[in-house]
């Protein structure tokens, strides 16, 4: 047994939450969250190489993934792959990108079901940014 790291109270090491007060893994000194995270020590243009985010805060915040390379839930960065991203290149579910492959996208050039482009689109419904002007 050991003690919680919030109330003090007797708890299990393995405990997923304190029988006292609730808090989450009692039996680390520091806890910081759901998931998982990896980001690479390697940097350019003071940007991780690599970030890998699948993570949420103790206050269920997501932490968004941003790197050179950004893969997560919520990504932004050179090339985002991910369920909603910024990006140069983006591969994602929802995107806002230079060039995007997604189900919905707003993009310089994308292949998207649905998106919005400025050059050269491809999809299901996909629209032009210069003809949705001229439409309104």
């Amino acid at each position: 047994m050991t003690t919680c790291r919030e109330c003090k109270h007797q708890v299990s090491p393995d405990a997923v939450a304190c029988p006292g007060c609730g808090a989450p893994y009692p039996a680390r000194p520091k806890w910081d969250g759901y998931g998982f995270e990896y980001k690479s020590e390697t940097t350019l243009f003071g940007l991780p190489l690599l970030h890998v985010s699948f993570k949420y805060r103790p206050n269920r915040m997501p932490v968004v993934a941003k790197g050179v390379i950004a893969i997560g839930q919520f990504a932004c960065g050179g090339f985002t792959l991910s369920q909603f991203g910024i990006g140069l290149i983006s591969i994602s579910q929802f995107t806002l990108a230079g060039f995007a492959l997604a189900q919905f996208a707003l993009a310089y050039r994308l292949i998207a079901q649905i998106g919005l482009y400025i050059h050269e689109g491809v999809g299901q419904f996909v629209i032009s940014l210069a003809d949705l002007l001229k439409l309104l």
